[in-house]
C-alpha cells in the first residue's frame, strides 16, 4: 500500500478538493497514460471522457464508481480516509503492511540462516578426509 520509495503522501490541508484529490490518488498508483485510462475504465465501466474528467480533476466520481476505485486502488482508499478526516485509520493500515513486511523479512532471513546451516552441516559430513 503506502508509502512508496521515497515519496511521503500528503494530508488533507495540501490534498486539495475531492476531484484534485482523487486525481491525485489515481496517477500516484496508475501514473498519468493512457494505459491508466484503460485501467480505471476497466474496473468502473466508466466512460472515456469521464475517466479523462477524473484524471484531470474536472470532477471526481461518485457513487458506485467510487466505490469500484476503493475496491482497486488503495490510494483512492487512503485519499478518502484522509478527506474525511479519518488519518488514524490510515496510521494503523501502514503499521499492519509495515508490521507485516517485517514479518515476511525475517521469515527471509530465517530461511536464508537455515539454509547456510544446513549446507555447512552437509559439508562437514561429507569433506574428504584427510591423512592424519
Amino acid at each position: 500500500m503506502l508509502p512508496k520509495k521515497g515519496i511521503v503522501f500528503p494530508n488533507a490541508k495540501n490534498l486539495g478538493s475531492y476531484p484534485r484529490a482523487i486525481a491525485y490518488a489515481m496517477k500516484r498508483e496508475l501514473g498519468p497514460t493512457h494505459q491508466a485510462v484503460k485501467i480505471i475504465r476497466r474496473w468502473t465501466g466508466a466512460g472515456e471522457r469521464t475517466v479523462k474528467n477524473w484524471l484531470a480533476g474536472i470532477s471526481g466520481p461518485s457513487g458506485q464508481h467510487l466505490v469500484d476505485l476503493i475496491r482497486n486502488s488503495d490510494d483512492v482508499l487512503t485519499v478518502l480516509l484522509i478527506l474525511a478526516g479519518r488519518q488514524q485509520i490510515v496510521a494503523v493500515q501502514r503499521l499492519i503492511d509495515l508490521r507485516n513486511k517485517l514479518a515476511e523479512t525475517i521469515d527471509q532471513v530465517d530461511a536464508i540462516l537455515e539454509e547456510d546451516n544446513t549446507t555447512q552441516s552437509h559439508q562437514r559430513v561429507h569433506a574428504p578426509k584427510g591423512r592424519y
